[in-house]
């Protein structure tokens, strides 16, 4: 590879400590501010949130998109949450595919995977057939297969020291969303 030849990056933020989200998203910062086509789908957010991210990415006129409805956790439709998943990759693969962009992030994209929503071999395997040459691809969230990890160029790991929902301090907007 020449210098000036660009090579698309496959990204994963996985681990349980806090970051992995933000990581990407000042990617997604650094490359709008480059003048790159961005675009962000999240699989676990709902899309009536009003998450600091997405109101910021809306003032800057990044392209995001929302396909979960909430922690899957407080699901109270298994099949409908694993439904909106599901759907969130058909998107994804549709905004891959097309070579529009230059950074897409996949926020959570390893919750499908590693809850067996999506076919772990089969999206890798359509990743390595489909995702064009020059595009970074971020995929952040916990757990990320061994698999993914694999596939990926570069790998970063979120460990948790200190976080201070353990002293009992709740979420807060601006710093957790």
């Amino acid at each position: 590879m020449t210098p000036n030849v660009k090579h698309g990056l496959t990204i994963v933020h996985t681990g349980d400590g806090k970051g992995k989200s933000t990581a990407a998203f000042g990617m997604v910062l650094r490359a709008w501010g480059r003048g790159f086509r961005v675009c962000v789908i999240q699989f676990l957010k709902n899309e009536s949130g009003k998450w600091g991210e997405v109101l910021a990415a809306q003032r800057l006129g990044i392209e995001w998109h929302i396909s979960g409805d909430g922690f899957t956790w407080t699901s109270k439709d298994m099949d409908a949450t694993i439904a909106r998943a599901q759907l969130g990759w058909e998107l994804a693969k549709e905004k891959i595919a097309c070579g529009q962009y230059d950074l897409i992030v996949l926020d959570e994209f390893t919750y499908p995977l590693s809850f067996g929503w999506l076919d772990l071999p089969e999206t890798i395997a359509w990743l390595k057939a489909y995702k064009p040459a020059h595009l970074h691809l971020v995929i952040t969230g916990r757990n990320a297969p061994p698999e993914l990890l694999d596939y990926a160029d570069l790998v970063s790991e979120s460990r948790e020291v200190k976080h201070p929902f353990r002293k009992g301090l709740k979420a807060q907007p601006g710093i957790e969303f």
